[in-house]
């Protein structure tokens, strides 16, 4: 994950779609920066559950943020549960909507590459990738890398959808 000085949030949240919405909201409330991060983490174990971190640039925001959270009666600790993230909210993110073609989408955002399901390569900078106004990348190695999967006409989609649905919908 990026350097910086972090912290982590515990909702008790099972639903990722339910912790995406709390992390926009915390992340507007909190009025990120540029150079900050609202990533979401997966914690495993007798009570799965949702985490959210958030990564800022610099110390003195880190403690008016935990003092904002701690004043909204959340439970805050520091660091990143993991160094694998998923990122909601990054620099740039808003920014990714529509169709934009790679180069644009790592130009405009903190996004470091993208990746392709069932490719060697990477992308070349001027496939169109249609965002769904929903990117997700994740930490890798400590770089940003969005995953995407073919799409029609040759484009590309992030692999992760905006409203999956849920198991067993249809039973």
């Amino acid at each position: 994950m990026t350097k910086g000085y972090a912290l982590t949030v515990d909702p008790e949240l099972r639903d990722l779609r339910a912790a995406d919405h709390l992390l926009l909201r915390l992340a507007a409330e909190l009025a990120l920066p540029d150079g900050a991060f609202g990533c979401t983490h997966l914690l495993r174990g007798d009570r799965p559950r949702v985490a959210l971190s958030f990564t800022w640039p610099t110390e003195p925001l880190l403690r008016t943020a935990r003092e904002a959270l701690t004043g909204q009666g959340y439970e805050v600790c520091d660091g990143v549960p993991d160094a694998v993230g998923r990122a909601v909210a990054y620099p740039g993110s808003a920014a990714l909507t529509g169709t934009l073609t790679i180069a644009e989408l790592l130009d405009r955002s903190g996004i470091d590459r993208v990746t392709v399901l069932g490719a060697a390569e990477p992308p070349r900078p001027d496939t169109r990738l249609m965002t769904r106004d929903h990117v997700r990348p994740h930490w890798q190695d400590g770089s940003l890398v969005l995953s995407a999967m073919p799409a029609v006409g040759g484009t590309l989609v992030p692999f992760e959808v905006p409203d999956p649905t849920p198991c067993c919908a249809d039973h």
